[in-house]
């Protein structure tokens, strides 16, 4: 049962990442423009690894490839993320609440990557198949 879940709890964090990394790509610009917004350095630069961590990440979650070091990498990544886009000490009081939520369910997800690190893609992967050879 273990294997089984760890596949399913996989699948499920690239339900967040890679819809997020496909419209970053698709609309590009726009993603420039909210980096931008936030004043951090070199939009489009951002902007392209972040497309890059979210979409690599989710494919090497999916084959279970390098598993270990694809959750390292999307657990700080999102957690960079959080403090700059889900600042909810700086928000506006009528947007401090969501931005709140928002930042403790990064955290969450930090955790849940962090788990996924520690333990491994389990059975149902290529890091499986490759540590049977």
């Amino acid at each position: 049962m273990n294997n089984v879940l760890n596949l399913v709890g996989r699948l499920l964090f690239v339900a967040l990442f890679l819809p997020a990394g496909l419209s970053k790509l698709t609309g590009f610009e726009g993603t420039v423009g909210y980096i931008a917004s936030v004043g951090l350095p070199l939009p489009q630069v951002g902007a392209a690894l972040a497309l890059a961590v979210e979409i690599v990440g989710s494919v090497a979650l999916i084959v279970g490839f390098q598993t270990r070091i694809a959750a390292a990498v999307l657990a700080l990544f999102t957690l960079v993320a959080t403090f700059f886009f889900h600042a909810f000490w700086a928000a506006a009081p009528d947007q401090a609440f969501v931005q709140q939520l928002l930042f403790f369910k990064n955290v969450a997800v930090v955790g849940g990557l962090l788990v996924l690190a520690s333990a491994g893609a389990g059975a149902f992967s290529l890091d499986a198949k490759k540590a049977a050879e």
